[in-house]
């Protein structure tokens, strides 16, 4: 892997976050900081920026397409993707639709990273059965992959209408990016490779290196397909500041209350100090100065042999003005030492 050609993007969820002073900002608030995030990250010269789907009162974007939209308007060069759009809960004509739009505003940079989502709540409030959570993402997967052909589309399932010949519009000036995300099972691993989609892997906790295998079974597969080889990207969380003890203590306090009220949800032990900085040391949590998260992301680029790294930088209520110092130590310092470490 040439190190010029290593790729690098923003992931966030719009987290509810607050201000300087510590009072909640509202989400018309955070979509609109968002939208300056992603200006200044465009500025600096990053590769992509991904807006999360949640449907919940601790995250924003229920519609990333339409903030990317936005900030198509204002921006030059950087890519637009969601991370994820949740399909099975949506319609991937819809989404087709929606993303061929963003092509047009953005002139080119429209990207789906498709995915099940860590959460729930879409499935209840656009009804749809979790019982049929599998069946639902493969068959609009599958969809979806036709859809970005922009051919006469034929295609017959148990989970929408079924389409004889149908014409989608708009088409495209030069398609849609598409990927999907993985968070480390084997049967999501093989459906992106007989798809023939590249893959985006979650990793948000322990060491990266524990995916290597995620990533062989991907090319392996490829391979017997005889498909030629596809990028595999990384999505990882963080938060960078000048000093190791800077960051580590800035994201601290947010990340505890995240954690603890995610973990009451989903019956994980509250969050702890020494859980948190194990994490940060040993793990997938890239936290620090410049120098150790570029660290970091080489071991993690190595260990999977991935082309891309994408930094999820908004983690709980971080407040916006460390988001974009973060950013911006990202693009100004440790991309290049990155680059610099894989030469």
């Amino acid at each position: 892997m040439n190190p010029a050609n290593l790729k690098f993007g923003l992931d966030t969820f719009g987290d509810t976050n607050q201000d300087d002073a510590g009072n909640t900002q509202t989400h018309g608030q955070v979509i609109r900081d968002i939208v300056k995030q992603a200006v200044h990250a465009d500025e600096l010269g990053l590769y992509a920026i991904n807006i999360g789907e949640h449907h919940r009162d601790d995250f924003a974007v229920s519609a990333p397409d339409t903030v990317l939209a936005g900030i198509a308007t204002v921006t030059n060069q950087i890519r637009l993707g969601t991370g994820v759009t949740v399909l099975s809960s949506d319609d991937p004509v819809r989404v087709y639709q929606r993303f061929a739009t963003l092509a047009a505003l953005s002139n080119g940079r429209a990207e789906i990273t498709a995915g099940r989502g860590s959460f729930t709540e879409s499935f209840p409030l656009f009804g749809y059965d979790l019982n049929a959570y599998h069946v639902l993402f493969e068959e609009k997967l599958e969809l979806l992959v036709q859809l970005l052909t922009e051919q006469p589309v034929t295609w017959q399932g148990q989970t929408r209408a079924s389409l004889t010949n149908q014409e989608v519009y708009p088409k495209t000036e030069s398609g849609i990016g598409l990927r999907v995300g993985v968070g480390g099972s084997p049967e999501s691993v093989i459906r992106a490779a007989r798809l023939n989609i590249p893959m985006a892997l979650a990793i948000i906790g322990g060491d990266p290196a524990r995916f290597a295998p995620f990533a062989k079974l991907y090319r392996d597969a490829l391979e017997q397909l005889e498909r030629p080889l596809l990028p595999i990207s990384i999505h990882s969380p963080g938060h960078i500041a000048e000093t190791d003890d800077q960051a580590v203590e800035e994201l601290w306090p947010h990340y505890e209350s995240f954690i603890s009220r995610l973990g009451a949800e989903r019956g994980w032990p509250p969050a702890t100090k020494e859980r948190y900085l194990a994490e940060v040391e040993y793990g997938s949590l890239y936290v620090g100065s410049p120098e150790t998260v570029a660290a970091k992301i080489v071991h993690a680029l190595e260990s999977v042999g991935a082309e891309r790294f994408d930094l999820k930088y908004a983690n709980g209520s971080v407040p916006h003005s460390k988001l974009m110092k973060s950013i911006e130590l990202y693009a100004t310092k440790v991309v290049p030492l990155v680059r610099d470490m894989m030469a």
